[in-house]
């Protein structure tokens, strides 16, 4: 089985469809794909309804967290989309993100960068506004050439000059919030540093004793130390470990499955789920 479990779509800053995702995730020869858009869940009914035979699709979101003024993100697999306490949190962050893209453009402007809002907002489209379309901006102005470049300090990296915060999860509280709607956690990219700073090991340590669930180690923005590091902490922990893409589509030079989970990890994450379960593909509608 090929597994990818973190993947976007046009939902938040991605830019194939729902549709076109999980037809391109059978496409790549996957059978298991999770759909985690940014704080959202808006994507999942066109994915299912388009799902082809086949094909397994995860339901999750990938939540915007801060902790000791570092952010990271938390993957939260098999969740109760209707909880309502988990719903609110997330529109809590949603709400946010428009305010926290225009403050970005303004100190892009500061920085002499052309950039306007009507770029940006015609970059995300329909999908929930963040930092990638922002970086898909200054991409196309040229003042960076890839959207992981823009990813630094000197641009929208965490602490960046056009850097700007907005409202998030407590990681802890994400945990709580997730494991009570019946979902799973796992700490996506826990070590990228070429994005900025990062959580210490004694976070993670404190994460895994509240309750969460694994990490995610075989990731694009993890080299092969790194990736050694983190199977020896997570087995120190007890946690699970997780690969995966963390694909955007054409927005990131990554391509779907690039790196996948262990089928026993991922039948682990199915079993400690009772919010939802996973959805097997009866040969959808196809991309529309």
């Amino acid at each position: 089985m090929r597994i990818d479990l973190h993947t976007h779509s046009t939902a938040s800053d991605g830019t194939d469809t729902p549709a076109e995702l999980v037809a391109n995730a059978a496409a790549a020869g996957l059978d298991v794909v999770a759909l985690t858009d940014h704080d959202t869940v808006g994507g999942h009914k066109q994915a299912i309804d388009a799902l082809p035979e086949g094909l397994t699709l995860v339901t999750g979101a990938e939540l915007s967290c801060r902790v000791d003024g570092v952010g990271m993100h938390m993957l939260a697999y098999l969740f109760d989309p209707a909880d309502a306490e988990l719903e609110r949190a997330r529109e809590l962050v949603r709400d946010d993100r428009v305010p926290r893209a225009r403050e970005m453009v303004r100190k892009l402007r500061a920085l002499d960068v052309p950039i306007t809002w009507e770029q940006v907002a015609r970059i995300a489209g329909d999908g929930s506004v963040g930092r990638p379309h922002v970086a898909a901006a200054l991409v196309e102005l040229g003042v960076v050439p890839t959207v992981s470049d823009a990813f630094t300090s000197d641009w929208l990296g965490n602490g960046g000059r056009a850097y700007a915060e907005k409202h998030e999860f407590d990681p802890f509280e994400a945990v709580r919030l997730v494991k009570a709607a019946g979902g799973v956690t796992v700490f996506a990219h826990p070590a990228a540093v070429k994005r900025g700073a990062v959580v210490p090991e004694s976070t993670i340590a404190a994460l895994a004793d509240a309750g969460l669930d694994g990490v995610e180690v075989d990731h694009m923005d993890h080299d092969e130390p790194t990736r050694a590091r983190l199977r020896g902490l997570a087995r120190e922990l007890g946690l699970l470990t997780t690969g995966s893409s963390d694909y955007h589509g054409s927005r990131k030079l990554v391509e779907l499955g690039a790196c996948t989970t262990d089928p026993e990890i991922y039948g682990e994450i199915t079993r400690r789920a009772t919010g939802a379960f996973p959805v097997p593909g009866a040969g959808g509608a196809g991309p529309r």
